[in-house]
């Protein structure tokens, strides 16, 4: 009895205390150590109880003071992504410090800023910059200009418009910076965007718009044979070439039967010589106007000039090509056959007919914009797969192994607790029950209940009367104050 009282006042124990236990909400999640530490600092000055997962990157609290604790927290900064942004000002004097000390911090505080306009887009976990802003000295000629590089931390994948955002994200914010002078990584060590130089820039975006053009074109036909043979049931791989030269192209172009008058130009002259009739020259007769009835006229002449400028029609036409166009693409299908379940439990494997594989190539065709003239190539394959489909082999379904650490312990805990319920209800509670709903039991004239030991006819009633009362103490000490009481 003593066992079940402690085991009893146990269990009800650990039940009053998680019940009073307030209810523990994620406060933060992912957090790099520096922001972890002062997010502990603040909750310790404040006295708040929390707990700390996954080596401190995530961090619990109550329920009902997430909202305010962030607020608070929000105000002063943190947390901050390990990051120091312009704030690192706020923190200094700006009397007593150098102007070397100065720049350094202006070069922290806007590396800072840009990490975390990087964070705000939702695949980014965390990101680190480093900026390399050469400093412009006296009687420079050639300028170098900045620089960047990026470390990125995802969940996923980073589209390849996704990558070219943050270039432009980060180039914009710095004065000079070029996009192809950014290089980005991620937490893997893969080159996502290289920033070595501009044909380097412009052989990573084909690159990029080979590998998305590859994609699209693969998700589309897979989704056209999947819809035929099943989830996947097929296996599909896309080259596309693309033409990467780039190629300037100016034409032009006269029409000679279409002419336009530009300019029209006349000029008409005309001369006359006389002579006087006496042979005198004089003032009068050279005058204008004068008679020249006294005059004798000797030659005349007269001359028309007319010229006109015509303008040809000219059309000029200046094409740029920078490369990317479709050049040539190349399609590889492989599906699976058809699998049959016998009677005995055998799987039984069919190959596709060859008219199945004709409408299937006739689809990949009209998904891709087939076009023979450009080469492109088709090739459907129907081979047995390593593997039958899960419909025929009847998987067994498992889920557990999605759920982390603090859910399992939370299942475990709650799988404790119910066993514990249980065996206290079957082996304390039903028996308590059990003699509480019967009626008690009668008692013979001694006050000793029936079915106890009585004398019996030839032993010695004195070891009768001790092995009654050794049996029976309480009854026994009952009955003898009973007798005192009559006596008296």
């Amino acid at each position: 009895m003593a066992l079940v009282t402690l085991s009893l006042m146990a269990y009800f124990g650990y039940v009053i205390f998680k019940a009073s236990q307030p209810t523990l909400s994620v406060l933060y999640s992912d957090l790099a150590p520096e922001d972890s530490a002062a997010i502990l600092r603040e909750l310790d000055a404040r006295t708040i109880s929390y707990e700390t997962r996954d080596d401190g990157r995530i961090i619990l609290a109550s329920k009902a003071d997430i909202a305010k604790l962030r607020f608070d927290l929000a105000s002063k900064g943190i947390p901050s992504g390990g990051t120091v942004g312009y704030e690192i000002f706020d923190k200094t004097d700006s009397f007593s410090t150098t102007g070397f000390v100065q720049s350094i911090n202006q070069i922290r505080a806007l590396e800072g800023e840009i990490a975390r306009s990087i964070r705000t887009i939702g695949t980014v976990q965390s990101a680190r910059v480093h900026l390399v802003i050469p400093e412009r000295k006296l009687f420079e000629r050639e300028h170098q200009l900045p620089r960047a590089s990026i470390a990125l931390k995802i969940r996923g994948e980073l589209s390849s418009q996704q990558v070219n955002a943050i270039r432009r994200l980060v180039a914009s914010a710095v004065d000079g910076l070029k996009p192809e002078n950014i290089s980005i990584i991620d937490e893997q060590g893969r080159l996502l965007a290289d920033g070595t130089s501009s044909d380097a820039g412009t052989a990573a975006v084909l690159e990029e718009k080979q590998a998305a053009l590859e994609k699209r074109m693969k998700a589309q036909i897979e989704d056209i044979v999947a819809s035929v043979v099943g989830q996947g049931r097929a296996r599909v791989q896309i080259s596309a070439e693309l033409d990467t030269s780039r190629v300037q192209t100016v034409a032009e172009t006269f029409d000679p039967d279409s002419r336009v008058v530009r300019s029209t130009q006349n000029r008409n002259e005309s001369a006359t010589t006389t002579e006087a009739k006496d042979g005198t020259v004089s003032v009068a007769n050279e005058l204008p106007g004068a008679n020249s009835s006294n005059s004798n006229q000797k030659d005349a002449s007269a001359k028309n000039e007319e010229i006109v400028n015509y303008e040809i029609s000219k059309t000029t036409r200046t094409e740029m090509s920078d490369g990317g166009k479709l050049k040539r693409m190349s399609v590889a299908v492989l599906v699976d056959g058809t699998y049959e379940k016998g009677a005995n439990g055998d799987v039984a494997y069919q190959p596709r007919p060859q008219a199945d594989l004709d409408r299937i190539s006739a689809l990949v065709k009209s998904g891709i914009g087939y076009d023979a003239k450009r080469g492109d190539q088709i090739e459907i394959v129907n081979l047995r797969f390593a593997a039958p489909p899960e419909s025929i082999t009847e998987p067994v379904q498992s889920a557990w192994y999605d759920l982390s650490r603090f859910d399992l312990g939370k299942m475990m805990e709650l799988v404790i607790l119910g066993i514990i319920s249980l065996v206290i209800a079957l082996f304390v509670g039903r028996p308590l029950v059990k003699a509480m709903a019967l009626p008690p039991a009668p008692s013979n004239s001694m006050g000793l209940p029936y079915g106890s030991d009585v004398l019996q006819i030839g032993a010695n009633p004195l070891e009768q009367i001790s092995g009654l009362i050794i049996s029976n103490p309480q009854a026994s000490a009952t009955t003898v104050r009973q007798w005192l009481q009559d006596n008296q």
